[in-house]
Order: C-alpha cells, then sequence, then structure tokens
C-alpha cells in the first residue's frame, strides 16, 4: 500500500509540474514585448533600453480593463449595469459588454451611476451616437477616467468630447482604436477639457503630423504626463514638435511606436536633442 500511494503521489506532482511549467515561462506576451531598439531612457541620453510593454498586446489583450468576449448584449441591461457597478458608486467596467445605443441610454438614465469617476466603455458599439448621449447627459459630470477603445468614434464624437461640460474633469482619457484622425485631436487639445489630463490614449486613430503639432502647441496639457500615439501617421516633422515642445512640461512617456517616423540617425538625433524636461520614457519604432 505505502509503494502505491507512493506512486500515486509521483503522478499528482508530474501532473502539477506539467500544467505549470507553461505558466510559469509563459508570462504576457504583448505585441511590442522583447527588445527593440525604440525604447530611450531620456534621463540618460537617449541609451536604448528593451523593449516596450504598455497597452498594446495581441488579441484580448486591453490594458487596464478586461473583459470577456459576449457575441451580443445582455439581455438585462439595467441588472448588468448593476453589477458591473463598483459598491462605492464611483466605477463602472462595462468593457466588452456590447450595451450599444440602447445600453448607453439607460446608463445615463440609471441614478445610481451619477457619482462615477471611472467610465469604462471600451467594445460597446457606441459610435459618435453613443458619445452624444454620455456628452449630453446630466449623469456623467464627475466623470475624471472616460475609456471608449475601440468604439468607432470619429471627429465628430471627439469634438463632443471636447465641447461637453461633463468632461471638465478629465484626468485620463482613452480613445485608443477609433478614427478621430487630426481634427478630433486638434478639438480635444484646444479645448479646456484637457487642461487637466494626467494620460492621453490616442493610439489607432489615424493621425499625422497636423494632429501632433497641435499636441505639441496645446496651452491646456501642461499637466500631461503619459501620452500615447502608437499607430499612427506621425513623421519626424510631428516627432520634433512634440520633443520640443515648450507646453508639455510634466511629460514623462511619450510613445511613438508604428508611426512613419525612419530609425536612423535623423530620428536619433530628434531623440537626443529634446528638451521636454521630464521626460523619462522614449517609444519610437
Amino acid at each position: 500500500m505505502s509503494i502505491r500511494k507512493n506512486i500515486v503521489q509521483v503522478i499528482l506532482i508530474l501532473g502539477w509540474l506539467v500544467w505549470s511549467l507553461p505558466v510559469f515561462a509563459g508570462g504576457e506576451h504583448g505585441e511590442h514585448s522583447g527588445g527593440h531598439p525604440g525604447k530611450h531612457d531620456a534621463a540618460a541620453g537617449g541609451k536604448h533600453g528593451g523593449g516596450y510593454k504598455g497597452g498594446h498586446g495581441g488579441k484580448g489583450k486591453h490594458g487596464g480593463h478586461s473583459y470577456g468576449r459576449r457575441k451580443g448584449p445582455p439581455k438585462d441591461i439595467p441588472a448588468h449595469i448593476k453589477e458591473k457597478l463598483d459598491p462605492d458608486g464611483t466605477k463602472i467596467n462595462l468593457n466588452g459588454s456590447q450595451i450599444g445605443i440602447k445600453g448607453i441610454e439607460i446608463l445615463s438614465n440609471t441614478p445610481e451611476v451619477k457619482n462615477v469617476t471611472s467610465l469604462a466603455l471600451q467594445k460597446n458599439n457606441l459610435g459618435d451616437e453613443g458619445v452624444r448621449i454620455l456628452s449630453g447627459s446630466g449623469t456623467f459630470q464627475n466623470v475624471e477616467m472616460l475609456s471608449l477603445w475601440g468604439n468607432d468614434v470619429s471627429e465628430k464624437g471627439a469634438k463632443m468630447i471636447a465641447d461637453s461640460p461633463n468632461f471638465k474633469n478629465l484626468k485620463e482619457l482613452k480613445l485608443t482604436r477609433n478614427k478621430v484622425g487630426n481634427e478630433g485631436v486638434i478639438a480635444i487639445v484646444g479645448s479646456e477639457n484637457s487642461k487637466n489630463l494626467t494620460s492621453m490614449d490616442l493610439s489607432g486613430n489615424q493621425i499625422g503630423d497636423k494632429g501632433a503639432i497641435a499636441i505639441a502647441n496645446s496651452p491646456h496639457l501642461a499637466n500631461l504626463k503619459s501620452l500615447d500615439l502608437y499607430h499612427n501617421q506621425i513623421t519626424e516633422k510631428g516627432m520634433e514638435a512634440l520633443l520640443n515642445s515648450k507646453t508639455l512640461k510634466s511629460l514623462e512617456s511619450l510613445i511613438l511606436v508604428r508611426n512613419e517616423i525612419n530609425p536612423g540617425q535623423g530620428a536619433d538625433d530628434l531623440a537626443k536633442k529634446q528638451s521636454l524636461p521630464s521626460l523619462r520614457r522614449l517609444e519610437m519604432f
């Protein structure tokens, strides 16, 4: 019996090891993990570092708020909203809920969310009409963090965000994977609604040098610490404007990966000559 017991224990241990090894060895491998020459430690005068590990992972990885792969809206949207609301009523995570226009109307008329400061709405099929409802509702006047990742928001929606009194307290804005373009960016950074922003994610939005220059020249972004412009259409011209901005004095992290910046001495020279006083992290390629 003792021998049999020992054999069973060995089998159980081996099974656990087989299951565990991929978990321990795999880690999180986003699209940009691993070393590449585009990362500069700005404080060290352009010293090349390791890989970029920002919020641009592969399928299913969406940065700070996770969500499942729902195939349609919840059957009971009001109940779903209350389920996703934090007990203290200040945060709601509806990422991937696919509530659509109908759902955002219900959300806007839900009294329990009037104190929400963190509003996560990634992948909800909202479009500009959904943004219009958010911007015009009296419910969302305390929002400090707004995530509209992947909602097909155009420059029209961006202008609504810029003009809405609901978003005068914004500190963090995520518009990842939309299509706000240059005009949308110009509206946002030209608005006083951006004066409290500390983090802005505009990755994947068809932004070119015109938008980058507007960001660099905005008088409202003195508090901005993190700027993500991954996967846009910015060239060395836009990069130079950003790196020599007179107003981005608090900027610590600038992501320009997958733009139209040509790797080479020219880009390296721009990086070395940058004049942003607080910059610590620069990603170019």
